[in-house]
């Protein structure tokens, strides 16, 4: 038990944020004030004393002396390993510190009294096994730490006051457990603190060691792969200054260049989060690279840039007119679109409820009508950047919307892309081929191009990828389809639909000569003065080698006829320059494919027989003629009942029943003899049987081509017909009258028979088409047949064909 005896003055030497205990030796610097005091004062007291110079070592935490002391003696005071002044201090034993006093010097003196550590001999049991215990996991320590010397010299220590006190130099030990074991004034107490002490850091370390072997198992791969990278990242230095460049031309520096760019407040808001994440992240962070890329990928986006709207209203039509012939629908949608823009400006209107005055366009037609071209010619005429997005094939709602940046190699969606390549907020961007959009497990996106399509929602898009609103409503869509069908109906509504139905003959010639033409002429390697071609040559070649709703075939014909004057001129058979016409056109390409029905021989029409009549459709291609074959079977060898070919859809089957059921009903009213209907099998074909056919709009076809059939009157050949037939006879509306007419002008067809509530219709068709038509609108079927079918020849008995 300890004891306290042995009054002392001392002078206190006062150690800031260290705690000396009894048996330590320790260097201080005598550059510090008080610790220069102390020592001088000692060594003053020293003079009149016999023995080495004493001081009071007391622990100041943060201004206040601790209540125990340790008694020390200046052993030596010379130069320090750095060259400073210094003192070397043993400490001798604790001290209990009293009231201060006065002294020599400028050192603060105190009273104390020494404290008696001191055990009674033999140790108890306990203590012996404690003082083993100790030393055990003392030599544990030591040796991990590799310091064998040491160990030798706590094994000879047998005092147990010694051995606690030892541990003042365990550098694990905080301040406030030094301190606690400075105040510990029983030897055996102060041994079982210490022995805690010790034994919980030896946990905490076998602790660390087994993760930090699991760690070093874990990272030997990417430990080899910052090493490789770190010599990649050496050698590309070296290589830039091989090359002149500097290391800072290239600013990694994503928060200078984020304060600096021109963006929207939520936009900087959610770019400078993601620079504090980048700068909490490691270099080796797969999510450092992920946050840099999309900050590059913000940072590059256009956020305020925008281009000015060319108001010449007049000056854009006038592009629009020399850049693409015909398609006025289209050109007076611009027109307005244009006009309206302007006046919003005029009037400050730029912006209303956070929309501006972007719009959605859905161009439908055939193949080669000049959808595509149009985009281009749309910006051009409003001084806007033009971007196209090809949507044909995309199955994958990703690639409208983006991917989510956690994902391996993700990017924004097509529309961010298309809006970052044009560089400004109001490009006009073509989505090229809508119609041709699929859906798949990977998402529809049709569905997801529902909010990019929509004015009322496309000023807040969020992509997957950006997580942040982009205003599109600046942004005029111009979305292209050849088949109107195949687009979602809710999509479909949020568009302003314009058709596109084919050009005339007329336009077409204008178009070969304007624009064709001159293209081909110098693909071909020729100059416009060395080979010219006709306007009958033209005709010729839009007429009777051609016969589609676009010009893309002509194209391909004017091409060829081009490389075989070339290939000609070279084998010196031709010289030039050289005209082109319309007779010269057999001997250059051949015999024209689409000779007119009405040019033909009147013995090889194919409605030189009864039963055939000429039908007007509509496909994918635009208008065409469609024929409609009937016959009757043998009653011997034929089975009674309706038989109909050419692969037909549901609605043509009904619309041929209901043909038949009319006629079966009305025959006695309309002089035909009905009763082969009722005995004899009666076949209706389509020809051209590969291609599928559906549709209500070829019923009065079939109920003439059955009319011809029975009364034996042949239908006219320069007569086709379109729309929907009820069982009472009724003549019913159906759509695509003006590619219907078109495709009866280029058949060389020169009398239409149409519904009567089909009328309005006819003031889409040109002026020029309904010029070289004879356009007629019935009610009611037998008007149709008045005026299809040919007077009968008095005296001749009807000839029914009968089907082999």
């Amino acid at each position: 038990m300890a004891s306290t005896s042995t009054p002392l003055t001392l002078p206190v030497l006062p150690l800031d944020g260290e705690v000396v205990l009894p048996g330590m030796v320790v260097p201080l610097d005598l550059n510090d004030a008080d610790v220069r005091a102390a020592v001088e004062a000692a060594q003053a007291a020293a003079r009149s004393e016999p023995g080495k110079p004493k001081v009071l070592l007391v622990p100041r935490i943060d201004g206040t002396y601790a209540g125990t002391g340790v008694l020390g003696t200046v052993e030596q005071v010379g130069r320090l390993a750095d060259g400073d002044p210094g003192a070397l201090i043993r400490g001798r034993g604790r001290v209990k510190i009293g009231a201060g006093t006065t002294g020599p010097g400028a050192a603060l003196w105190v009273e104390g009294t020494r404290i008696d550590e001191t055990v009674p001999e033999p140790l108890p049991g306990h203590v012996a096994e404690l003082v083993k215990e100790y030393k055990a996991l003392a030599t544990a320590w030591l040796r991990k730490r590799g310091a064998w010397q040491v160990v030798d010299r706590v094994q000879a220590i047998d005092d147990v006051s010694q051995l606690a006190d030892n541990s003042g130099y365990s550098p694990f030990l905080t301040t406030d457990q030094k301190i606690e074991l400075l105040e510990t004034t029983d030897p055996v107490a102060r041994l079982k603190l210490a022995t805690q002490h010790l034994r919980d850091h030896l946990a905490e370390q076998d602790v660390a060691e087994t993760i930090a072997k699991d760690v070093q198992e874990g990272v030997d791969k990417q430990q080899r792969e910052f090493l490789l990278r770190r010599q990649l990242e050496a050698v590309r230095k070296e290589l830039r200054e091989l090359n002149g460049k500097q290391d800072g031309e290239e600013s990694d520096d994503y928060r200078a260049r984020v304060e600096a760019a021109d963006l929207p407040e939520k936009v900087r808001e959610a770019a400078l989060k993601e620079v504090d994440k980048l700068e909490r992240s490691s270099d080796q962070s797969p999510e450092g690279s992920w946050i840099r890329t999309w900050l590059d990928t913000v940072l590059e986006l256009p956020w305020n840039e925008r281009t000015e709207d060319a108001y010449d209203i007049q000056g854009a039509k006038a592009i629009l007119d020399a850049e693409h012939a015909g398609l006025e629908d289209v050109k007076e949608r611009i027109t307005e679109y244009l006009a309206v823009r302007k006046r919003r400006s005029d009037r400050g209107l730029g912006v209303i409820g956070g929309r501006r005055g972007g719009a959605v366009l859905a161009l439908v037609g055939p193949p080669g009508v000049g959808k595509t071209s149009l985009g281009e010619s749309v910006a051009h005429a409003m001084g806007r950047k033009f971007v196209r997005v090809a949507l044909g094939g995309v199955r994958d709602e990703a690639e409208i919307r983006g991917h989510r940046r956690t994902y391996v190699g993700a990017l924004p969606g097509r529309i961010v892309r298309a809006i970052k390549e044009a560089g400004s907020m109001n490009p006009v961007v073509l989505l090229d081929e809508i119609d041709k959009v699929g859906s798949d497990f990977r998402g529809d996106p049709a569905a997801a191009l529902l909010e990019v399509l929509d004015p009322a929602q496309n000023h807040t898009f969020r992509d997957h990828y950006l997580e942040v609103e982009l205003d599109l409503s600046d942004v005029v869509f111009l979305a292209t389809a050849n088949v109107l069908e195949a687009i979602p109906e809710a999509l479909l509504d949020r568009m302003e639909l314009v058709r596109l139905d084919g050009y005339t003959e007329d336009e077409k010639v204008v178009i070969a000569r304007d624009h064709l033409l001159p293209r081909q002429l110098e693909r071909a390697g020729l100059d416009k003065d060395e080979v010219t071609l006709d306007e009958s040559a033209l005709r010729k070649l839009a007429g009777e080698y051609t016969r589609e709703a676009g010009v893309r075939t002509l194209e391909r014909s004017i091409a060829r006829l081009l490389r075989k004057v070339a290939a000609q001129h070279e084998l010196g058979d031709r010289e030039l320059p050289f005209t082109v016409t319309d007779a010269d056109l057999r001997g250059l390409i051949g015999r024209p494919h689409h000779v007119p029905e009405s040019a033909q021989d009147p013995a090889e029409r194919r409605t030189a027989v009864p039963g055939v009549a000429t039908g007007l459709a509509v496909t994918g291609a635009g208008g065409d003629v469609l024929f409609v074959e009937a016959s009757l079977a043998d009653p011997e060898t034929g089975a009674a009942g309706l038989t109909l070919t050419g692969q037909l859809g549901d609605v043509m089957k009904e619309s041929a029943q209901i043909a038949l059921s009319f006629l079966r009903s009305h025959g006695a009213e309309l002089e035909l003899p009905v009763a082969d209907l009722k005995d004899r099998g009666v076949h209706i074909h389509f020809p051209a049987g590969a291609v599928p056919k559906d549709g209500p709009s070829a019923g009065v076809t079939m109920t003439t081509a059955l009319a011809s059939l029975l009364s034996g009157r042949l239908v006219r050949t320069d007569v086709a017909m379109t729309g929907e037939v009820s069982l009472t006879g009724r003549v019913l509306p159906i759509g695509g009258v003006k590619q219907k007419l078109l495709a009866a002008q280029r058949a060389g067809v020169t009398t239409v028979i149409i519904p009567k509530r089909n009328e309005p219709d006819l003031d889409d068709v040109p002026a020029e088409v309904l010029d070289k038509l004879d356009v007629h609108t019935v009610t009611d079927v037998r008007q149709v047949l008045e005026l299809a079918l040919a007077p009968a020849t008095s005296g001749a008995e009807p000839e029914v064909p009968v089907a082999a």
